[in-house]
């Protein structure tokens, strides 16, 4: 009967759209029914498109795509809300987006030319302010003991630039030192405590939360006024680095000529600090102390080893809260600028002619922007003269 069967097959001609053998999926070697034609593919696009169901596709995927965007702008989000949280001190203060310089702005980056390498024992340059906060009710004081504290100002900027005209602008990179001091240490004998009040701060917030003065109240005494910060100098700085040590150096532009104020306080036409950065792993001295650590990341924490101070890195003062000791430099600015062995052999400008360079700039940008050296300072940093003290030159 097996025979039979085959014969009979072989005598029947198979239907040219039936599956051969090969092309029969498994379990339907049996089905030789002719295949329908397939469509043709623009027919099909055509049909496809107009149908309910095609509809419901694309809408389904453009729904998916709008929750798939939606979801990585929230992780963004989430994630610079931790890093601004990282960088300023657990999220004391917002750390507020920094923008390139802009047209408006006195920096010019990468203004200086191959023959004029910035020498790499210049960590950080920029333009410096110095201010103090007189003593609580003290509009006018009249000698430095009635000088609460000293302030001050940190404004970087790139490390091939160069200044040109105008005010230097708001990169929102801002640094608020404060120094619990009357006064500025002078000699290896002053070491003088400083930390970073705050950091990566736009000129509005320093006109809000610095420099303006304000009231409050109190149970005892009633209303108490906190004077307004003034201001005693501007000029240029560097963090430079000399090996195992580094140094806050500036080159004072305003005022041309230091006043009684500027000495007595202990600025310097040319001055230079011995600059350290404490572990927050260590606890200072109980008077010393601050009500939070910086948050810094792990492998800068790494960084200070089982060391309670180690040579100030330029990112260390970019968290709240950062401790630093401010060591007198009697005759330490030349030292503070040495042309170290690295740059000598590179061809590399020496650092003291990179802060002439800069002093120079600065000199000239700041006649530009008012007639009297108040008016130039606040305008540099978008602010009115007229609404905060003037610069003082004398008690």
């Amino acid at each position: 009967m097996t025979t039979t069967t085959r014969s009979a097959a072989k005598k029947h001609e198979q239907p040219s759209g039936a599956l051969s053998a090969a092309e029969a999926q498994p379990g339907s070697k049996h089905k030789t029914q002719e295949s329908p034609a397939p469509r043709s593919p623009k027919r099909t696009k055509k049909t496809d498109e107009g149908s309910p169901a095609s509809e419901e596709k694309r809408l389904k995927r453009a729904k998916e795509s709008k929750e798939k965007e939606k979801k990585e702008d929230q992780e963004k989000g989430s994630m610079e809300e931790r890093r601004e949280k990282q960088q300023n001190g657990g999220g004391m203060e917002k750390t507020e987006a920094r923008p390139k310089e802009t047209a408006t702005s006195a920096v010019e980056p990468q203004g200086r030319d191959d023959t004029e390498q910035v020498p790499s024992s210049i960590l950080e340059k920029g333009i410096i302010y110095f201010f103090f906060r007189p003593r609580v009710n003290v509009d006018s004081p009249s000698d430095v003991s009635d000088i609460a504290r000293s302030h001050i100002i940190l404004r970087p900027i790139e490390q091939d630039a160069k200044l040109g005209s105008g005010p230097i602008g708001d990169a929102r990179n801002s640094r608020l030192c404060l120094l619990p001091k009357k006064t500025l240490p002078q000699s290896g004998r002053d070491r003088f405590t400083a930390f970073v009040e705050k950091s990566n701060v736009s000129f509005q917030t320093l006109k809000d939360e610095f420099l303006a003065s304000g009231d409050y109240q109190t149970k005892t005494a009633g209303t108490r006024h906190t004077p307004a910060a003034t201001p005693v100098g501007e000029g240029v700085y560097a963090i430079t680095s000399t090996g195992r040590t580094s140094h806050l150096v500036y080159i004072l532009t305003l005022p041309e000529k230091l006043g009684e104020v500027q000495k007595e306080i202990g600025l310097k036409e040319r001055g230079s600090f011995v600059i350290s950065t404490k572990n927050p792993e260590f606890p200072g001295p109980q008077n010393a102390r601050l009500p939070k650590a910086p948050e810094y990341p792990k492998e800068l924490f790494e960084e200070f080893r089982s060391l309670r101070w180690v040579p100030t890195q330029p990112k260390h003062l970019d968290y709240v809260n950062t401790q630093f000791l401010l060591v007198g430099e009697s005759s330490g600015f030349e030292k503070a600028l040495a042309l170290q062995k690295e740059d000598q052999e590179e061809g590399k400008a020496e650092p003291a002619e990179e802060m002439e360079k800069l002093e120079d700039e600065d000199a000239q940008r700041m006649k530009e922007l008012s007639k009297d050296d108040s008016g130039r300072i606040f305008a540099d940093l978008q602010a009115k003269a007229g609404d905060y003290s003037k610069l003082k030159t004398a008690f």
